[in-house]
């Protein structure tokens, strides 16, 4: 008879052998990846982080669940010493003791994973239910700044850190901390004159999404330029949330594609308070102007203003006189089609500045001296410039990222202002998204690929590695058998290189055929594929490989990010050319024998659900199709956006009507699902709402679902993790 301790030593050494083998076999689950209480992490954990002015350290915001750290860390870069960055309990005891402030409140107001800072970094400023509340870091005292009912918003320190601006009701206000006194800067504002504030067409479409701030400050804190929009042309929209009794309707003003816009003007106002200048814009119809990005020369005497016509086919850089406004035009663009923005012009010491311009179809630096004569072209070559990061003045490089180095994957680089000795600073294959610190002596370097989560790490200026602040191993990955990506190119019938992405089932097998679903955005200068980490729609993508399909992602050319003339092919028409593309992806795709040309799938948000409803009822080489926040006609879409693609429905009629799925719904192929959050404030519903109309009166069978109190993304954990489900369902049902 067998030793029995022999032999239970024996199992458990072969079970330990093969925990590994079967760790890898794991296949991936909706709740793996979706489910709020029991999903893994697979992206693991990217430092929060942000310079310091001194440029030796950096602020680390700390997860509000790690208990035994301080929530903010000054963590010196080239050590990884860290300290807190403030007396969290003194900061917390200042709140404490004002009127009204509980101690849950005054411990929330301590234990923030971001601040708004003056400029020497030593104070903050805070809302807190609609007031605003000032405080020194190190202080005994806390103040108030407002006490009022009414929402204070788009509030800043000046940059001495004397004087607090923001806007209530409209108007814009100044609050002086030495004698801690309040004063309005402009009466005139209301609901439908916003002085200071952006609406929702000029925040979304020109200056950023969310970031609703339209006042500048001086660089000597004595002035402020700002924006009046004036909203009684525009006509209103109104979105319903249909889950309370009585329902809820927002009403905002909307303007769309060919509608009137908001009319806006420029002007100066004294931080002390007075009477507005306003900037001379007299050259512009007030109807037919945008004002697209604003700021100040360094000297404080000029204010430097980006002007365009609404279907944006030129911009002119103007710089105005702040005292008595008049304008100067220094440089005026133009293209073959519509000109981008990019942003407001870097200044040198001596006046002179660096401009981003795509105006040779690709986007390049050019130094102008301070009267608008060009210098010296910076950058050249066919790729682009991705982001300007730092200007160093005294060592005479320019940092930025750019694809000079791949179309898909962003490097950091350096060149001198005289356009020699371009270097690349980041190293290894994949997307790097750098931070340069104030005096450019560091950077941290954001990086991924394709099947790598995020890894942080610190460099000197010339690209020599001198610390790793987060390696970010995510282990659970290795547990699951997930597929092989691939990146490829594949050509277009007249010679264009797309880029491609596929994910293979990992178990597969060239002798099979495998049904394939495609992902696409398409949409103008908005490549989908990337070498970088695609989070959770990545891992959803394995999952669906799991089960037996191709995943393929492929850039039509104007999607592509291959300099602005990639894109000028689409001008005026929506849909048709883009369509072309992808469908000569698909022709690749069918003539690789592991490939089903009889089961190809397509899905797509926002401008993909609108070229996933145009795929359906314009070609017949998908058997089904999932539409997202879908665009079915362009005239339902804002002004701004569409546009700059589309000129207006008045001057583009026949454009409008060919680029509408829903004047093609009879020709639906296929099967369809339709998604839309139902309090979408930037695709409205009615997209979707018209487009099954004219399903219905053409006999056509769809399916529809519809997210309540989702807006143009489904965000809410549980309503995220229906959506997936209901899509995978469509899929194994339909593909």
């Amino acid at each position: 008879m067998k030793n029995p301790i022999r032999v239970l030593f024996a199992v458990l050494f072969l079970f330990s052998i093969s925990l590994p083998t079967l760790a890898q076999q794991k296949l991936l689950t909706i709740d793996d990846i979706f489910d709020p209480a029991k999903k893994v992490n697979f992206n693991g954990t990217v430092p929060n982080i942000r310079w310091l002015k001194d440029g030796r350290h950096y602020l680390l915001s700390n997860d509000a669940m790690k208990k035994d750290l301080p929530r903010l860390q000054k963590v010196d870069a080239i050590t990884g010493e860290a300290t807190a960055f403030f007396d969290t309990a003194k900061m917390q005891a200042a709140f404490a003791a004002l009127p009204g402030i509980s101690a849950a409140e005054a411990k929330e107001l301590a234990n923030r994973g971001s601040y708004l800072m003056n400029a020497s970094e030593t104070a903050v400023l805070l809302n807190l239910n609609n007031d605003l509340y000032y405080y020194e870091f190190g202080s005994d005292k806390a103040l108030r700044v407002t006490e009022n009912p009414d929402e204070e918003v788009g509030e800043t320190f000046s940059p001495d850190g004397r004087t607090i601006a923001f806007v209530r009701n409209g108007n814009m206000y100044a609050f002086d901390l030495a004698p801690k006194k309040e004063r309005a800067l402009t009466t005139d504002g209301g609901a439908k004159i916003l002085n200071g504030r952006l609406d929702w067409v000029y925040q979304e479409e020109l200056y950023g999404r969310g970031n609703f701030e339209a006042y500048w400050w001086s660089p000597d804190s004595t002035s402020l330029v700002y924006l009046r929009i004036d909203e009684n042309p525009v006509h209103e929209y109104t979105v319903v949330d249909h889950i309370p009794y009585h329902q809820t309707l927002e009403v905002a003003a909307y303007p769309l594609a060919g509608d009137p816009n908001p009319i806006v003007k420029l002007g100066v106002v004294n931080a002390s308070g007075g009477a507005t200048r306003w900037i001379d814009t007299a050259k512009y119809k007030p109807d037919d102007l945008l004002i697209v990005r604003v700021t100040w020369t360094p000297d404080g005497k000029k204010v430097v203003y980006q002007a365009q016509n609404r279907e944006q086919t030129f911009l002119d850089l103007n710089f105005a006189d702040a005292s008595d406004g008049k304008s100067n035009t220094i440089l005026h663009e133009t293209s073959k089609a519509w000109v981008g923005i990019n942003d407001n012009p870097n200044f040198l010491k001596d006046g002179s500045f660096l401009w981003q311009s795509e105006r040779t179809g690709w986007d390049h630096f050019y130094h102008y001296s301070a009267d608008g004569k060009l210098l010296q072209q910076v950058t050249d070559g066919r790729w682009e410039v991705s982001s300007f990061e730092v200007l160093d003045e005294e060592k005479g490089f320019l940092y930025f990222t750019a694809t000079e180095h791949s179309p898909i994957a962003p490097q950091a680089y350096r060149v001198k202002l005289d356009g020699t000795g371009l270097t690349r600073v980041t190293t290894g294959e994949g997307s790097h998204k750098v931070s340069v610190s104030p005096d450019s002596n560091l950077f941290i370097d954001n990086w991924s690929d394709v099947n790598t989560p995020t890894q942080t790490r610190l460099y000197d200026a010339d690209g020599k590695l001198v610390r790793v602040i987060d390696e970010n191993k995510v282990g659970a990955l290795k547990q699951y058998k997930l597929g092989t990506t691939e990146l490829l190119q594949v050509k277009t019938r007249d010679g264009f290189p797309m880029e491609a992405l596929m994910i293979k089932p990992p178990d597969f097998d060239r002798a099979r055929r495998y049904p394939v679903l495609e992902f696409t955005y398409s949409g103008p200068h908005a490549p989908q594929v990337k070498n970088g980490w695609g989070g959770s729609t990545y891992m959803w993508h394995q999952l669906l490989a799991e089960k037996g399909y191709l995943i393929w992602i492929c850039d039509n050319r104007t999607a592509s990010g291959k300099g602005l003339e990639s894109t000028w092919p689409v001008y005026k028409n929506f849909g048709e050319l883009e369509l072309r593309d992808l469908e000569d992806g698909i022709a690749w795709l069918k003539s690789q024998p592991y490939v089903d040309g009889s089961r190809i799938g397509v899905w797509g948000w926002s401008y993909g659900g609108f070229m996933t409803s145009y795929a359906l009822t314009h070609s017949q080489s998908f058997k089904m199709g999932i539409a997202g926040g879908t665009v079915s006609d362009w005239r339902n879409y804002d002004s701004i956006y569409t546009e700059r693609y589309m000129q207006t429905p008045q001057n583009n009629p026949e454009g409008y009507k060919k680029s509408s799925p829903v004047n093609f719904a009879k020709d639906l192929h296929g099967k369809l699902l339709l998604i839309h959050g139902a309090t979408d404030d930037n695709v409205h519903m009615a997209n979707t709402i018209q487009l099954v109309y004219e399903l219905q009166k053409a006999g056509k069978q769809f399916q529809l679902m519809l997210y309540p109190k989702s807006r143009h993304g489904v965000t809410d954990p549980l309503l995220v993790k229906h959506l997936r489900t209901m899509m995978t369902d469509f899929i194994l049902a339909n593909l």
